[in-house]
């Protein structure tokens, strides 16, 4: 079975809050002393890859659209032993929509060859839009299952175990076929080795432009716009209710209440 991983890097969602900026001119949020990480639901996706392939066999492909600093997360992938890794490098747009994100990785897995599964994270850990898989799915002509947090293969056909708001459903399908891969205590990543990190290293791995894939400026609008992007404000008013006794007390806190009722 031939399995491609969509992955995508981002700023460290752990940053504690009192550090988390925004840049009103880029509208984007500032980097400073955070660290870029692998996004955690593309790292479910991975993991779930790696048990497949010990499960049936194959190859595992890692692809990621994004900047130069992606390539350290594609350089984990290979210290978890996938099979081969691209970088399509992204030198135009700072925020590409996910409908751009999923033409371009359509482009590049048009390039590297025919899969039999692709996996995605279900969403991003920093925007959240949740679009990119059944987007990518919709450029493919793949059909498409959301939210899976199992895979059995069985035969030519493939058992997907996926989250809903109802409990658990199962999904039999065949190949090729798109998965977007949420959290489970099943495919919970496993951490590199120190040895196949610095392997990983000197692995070789596929660096295409946009041009490489024929693809311009023009390919590159998307249908959302980001208009304002700001961390939210949150006031509190604190009134302090005087009397000389307790009754006193209450009895202006009751008259308080009752005038706020009445300007509602």
């Amino acid at each position: 079975m031939k399995i491609l991983v969509c992955v995508k890097q981002i700023l460290d969602p752990e940053i504690p809050p009192r550090d988390f900026q925004v840049d009103p001119q880029c509208l984007e949020a500032v980097r400073g002393s955070a660290s870029l990480v692998t996004n955690i639901f593309c790292e479910n996706a991975l993991e779930m890859a790696l048990q497949l392939r010990e499960q049936c066999g194959g190859e595992i492909t890692a692809i990621s659209f994004g900047s130069n600093s992606a390539e350290d997360s594609l350089r984990k992938a290979l210290a978890l032993k996938v099979d081969a890794a691209c970088l399509v490098l992204n030198d135009l747009t700072p925020h590409p929509a996910s409908s751009v994100v999923a033409r371009v990785l359509a482009a590049g897995i048009r390039k590297l060859g025919e899969f039999d599964l692709i996996l995605v994270g279900r969403e991003s850990g920093d925007w959240g839009a949740g679009q990119t898989g059944g987007l990518l799915a919709e450029e493919l002509h793949f059909p498409a299952v959301s939210f899976v947090d199992g895979i059995s293969v069985e035969g030519d056909s493939i058992t997907l175990q996926r989250q809903t708001d109802s409990g658990i459903e199962t999904v039999t399908a065949k190949t090729p076929l798109l998965a977007t891969i949420t959290n489970n205590d099943q495919n919970v990543p496993r951490i590199p080795k120190t040895r196949d990190i610095m392997k990983s290293g000197r692995k070789p791995m596929t660096t295409w432009s946009l041009a490489d894939l024929g693809l311009s400026a023009n390919d590159l609008v998307g249908t959302t716009e980001i208009v304002d992007l700001y961390i939210p404000e949150k006031q509190t008013n604190c009134e302090y209710i005087d009397g000389d006794t307790i009754n006193d007390k209450i009895d202006a806190f009751a008259k308080r209440i009752e005038d706020v009722i009445r300007t509602l």
